[in-house]
């Protein structure tokens, strides 16, 4: 046996001997790992054919295959690296600063499937047959997806997708050149007044990163309640509760879906709302929550804030044959007030593209937009659109334009 195998097995019988969960309490096997290596080396350097080691190396290995994610927890340990992806075992990849990079790593089905069990371990969430599908969060916050056969041809498909930027309010994004200081002073002064807000892009645009950032700047006194399908995002408000969704259980029971904890966030006493994503009927009643007077901030996947209205336009008449789009339609011209599009461009980089008002009018079912500020190839810019006339938008510290509104 190799000093890498002894150490690894002297760990892993350290940890069942002691009781010690490995996800729960990385500490303590860390200490266990320090005190594994200094004696196994003093044994090995006794002898005269010992193998030259490296005690960091010894340390490094043994924690991540006990307390880690084995092979990929080199990555994991990576801050640059965005998000991870097995295609098939022969063939892992890695996105860094929005660039894919296939890895030399080489994994086996059985590996694969390990390593997918000790990242659902703590989550309370399975994957079999029957739930071909799993989305979890993992200790450190990132976000893991996994498909499997028959549903995918032949293997396992996993994501691990990371939030390498943590961003507690704008100022960061700024200073990564995300957006500019104009237009992060008139968010911050938005959300403080309580404008309701809606933040659209692609997938990896940064929406979640986005929305993290506007509730640093949401007043420390207000309540914060979250309802996601998986936890993402982190917040320092001293008053904030996270909820997210639940699958069914192998009786087919429990499930909990994202419009019901939209439903149930609304009798928790919030002053402020968030939906992680909105997919499907549950935009009805964030709507119905914005419309009520709740200040609420939700993402949703569109291509340009004009896409983003239409969208949300069109999800609530997933709710049922009684909802219909001319009360939808006006709804959301009088319930949404600001919409910012994030995009990443082919080199990787993340910017707003755009940010545009809803001043509340519509004209034969279409929503009208005000663009306030616009990236034409030069970097965001305030237009020289009319800045709403409303009392909702008074006092957010916007000169007025001259270019005509643009219509939806």
């Amino acid at each position: 046996m190799d000093v890498l195998a002894a150490v690894e097995d002297r760990v892993r019988d350290g940890v069942r001997s002691r009781g010690i969960d490995p996800i729960s309490e990385p500490d303590l096997v860390r200490e266990l790992v320090d005190m594994t290596v200094a004696s196994v080396l003093a044994e090995w350097s006794a002898d005269d054919d010992a193998q030259p080691t490296d005690a960091s190396d010894l340390k490094q290995h043994a924690f991540s295959a006990v307390a880690g994610f084995g092979p990929l927890q080199q990555y994991f340990d990576d801050p640059e690296i965005e998000e991870l992806w097995i295609n098939e075992p022969g063939r892992v990849f890695i996105a860094r600063n929005g660039r894919s990079e296939l890895t030399p790593l080489v994994l086996d089905a059985t590996g694969v499937r390990d390593l997918v069990e000790r990242m659902l371990r703590q989550s309370g969430r399975r994957l079999d047959l029957s739930s071909p599908f799993v989305d979890a969060m993992l200790p450190d916050g990132s976000r893991l997806h996994v498909a499997i056969p028959d549903i995918t041809r032949t293997h396992w498909a996993v994501n691990v997708r990371r939030f390498v930027l943590r961003a507690p309010s704008l100022g960061p994004l700024v200073d990564r050149g995300m957006l500019t200081g104009a237009a992060a002073g008139f968010l911050d002064t938005a959300v403080a007044r309580g404008l309701n807000i809606v933040v659209a892009g692609g997938t990896q645009a940064g929406k979640t990163t986005f929305v993290n950032a506007l509730l640093g700047s949401v007043p420390g006194h207000e309540r914060i309640i979250t309802c996601e399908e998986v936890f993402e995002l982190r917040l320092q408000n001293p008053d904030f509760v996270a909820m997210q969704t639940r699958d069914a259980s192998l009786e087919g029971t429990g499930e909990m879906p994202l419009r019901r904890l939209v439903r149930e966030a609304l009798r928790m006493r919030p002053t402020r709302l968030v939906v992680g994503e909105v997919r499907q009927a549950e935009a009805l009643d964030l709507l119905i929550a914005m419309n009520s007077g709740l200040p609420s901030m939700a993402t949703i996947h569109a291509n340009s804030a004009r896409e983003a209205v239409t969208k949300l336009c069109t999800l609530p008449l997933l709710a049922g044959p009684n909802i219909a789009a001319d009360f939808v339609v006006p709804t959301v011209a009088a319930s949404v007030d600001l919409v910012v599009h994030v995009a990443i461009d082919a080199s990787g980089v993340r910017r707003v593209g755009e940010i545009c008002a809803l001043p509340g009018r519509t004209e034969g079912n279409v929503v009208e937009l005000v663009p306030l500020f616009e990236d034409r190839g030069d970097g965001l810019q305030r237009s020289t659109a009319v800045m709403p006339d409303s009392k909702r938008f008074r006092g957010l510290g916007m000169e007025r334009g001259g270019r005509q509104e643009a219509r939806a």
